[in-house]
């Protein structure tokens, strides 16, 4: 059974840091694009971050300068490290494993950042 697990999420105050994590299971995590997308309150889901089996990143451009996102293939985890945050990046933030096949996401982690 695979399983996309995320935590890290929370309430800070504006310029503060976050780092969520999304462990997997079930998958041969190595194959797998990552990605961080983020839903907002009666938006659509938009992607945050991505990175390729081999390393490659994209992000976009409302967090350019300010999001990393990394992935540690030994422990089947990918991170989203969260710098200088606004108001307007509170969403539910879901992890994504692409595979040769399917797709998979998580159930979400909500990151709240009000004053």
């Amino acid at each position: 059974q695979v399983q996309l697990v995320e935590s890290g999420g929370g309430l800070v105050q504006p310029g503060e840091s976050l780092r969520l994590s999304c462990v997997a299971s079930g998958i041969r995590f190595s194959v797998y694009a990552l990605a961080w997308y983020r839903q907002a309150p009666g938006k659509e889901r938009e992607l945050v971050a991505g990175i390729s089996e081999g390393g490659s990143t994209n992000y976009a451009d409302s967090v350019k300068g300010r999001f990393t996102v990394s992935r540690d293939n030994a422990k089947n985890t990918v991170y989203l490290q969260m710098n200088s945050l606004k108001p307007e990046d509170t969403a539910v933030y879901y992890c994504q494993a692409t595979g040769p096949i399917l797709t998979y996401w998580g159930q979400g982690t909500q990151v709240t950042v009000s004053s």
